[in-house]
């Protein structure tokens, strides 16, 4: 929602050549949402639907931030800067989800390890003494 408030605020100010960032992050987070309430990552074991949303929000926080710095510094309209204002939220907003989609990450790959045979490591493999 907020990805789609900076949208419509970059539409109608003079920095519309910032509209394209917001409108890719509202598509691609409404694809994820989507794709994770019709249960697409249960069904596309293959996909690892975590690290695609940690990317996502690792970039939409570094791009909101580059481009709300950009608009509320170079641009004097009211709507460039309740854009700028509303990236600034949105940079905090990733990057809460971020860390906790980096938790969820760490276990995803943790799970992912522990299944794996050459994963697994006997006793004897991971001791380090060489007390023989």
């Amino acid at each position: 929602v907020l990805s789609f408030i900076i949208f419509i605020c970059y539409i109608a100010s003079l920095a519309a050549s910032f509209m394209m960032a917001p409108l890719l992050e509202f598509l691609l987070a409404l694809f994820l949402f989507f794709a994770y309430a019709s249960k697409l990552n249960e069904k596309f074991k293959g996909a690892h639907w975590p690290l695609a949303d940690f990317l996502r929000c690792v970039t939409a926080a570094i791009i909101y931030f580059a481009i709300s710095i950009a608009a509320v510094s170079k641009y004097s309209d009211g709507a460039s800067k309740a854009a700028g204002v509303f990236g600034f939220a949105a940079t905090i907003v990733f990057a809460i989800d971020f860390y906790i989609t980096f938790n969820d990450l760490v276990t995803f790959l943790k799970q992912g390890s522990s299944d794996s045979p050459e994963g697994r490591k006997t006793e004897d493999e991971d001791s380090d003494s060489d007390s023989d």
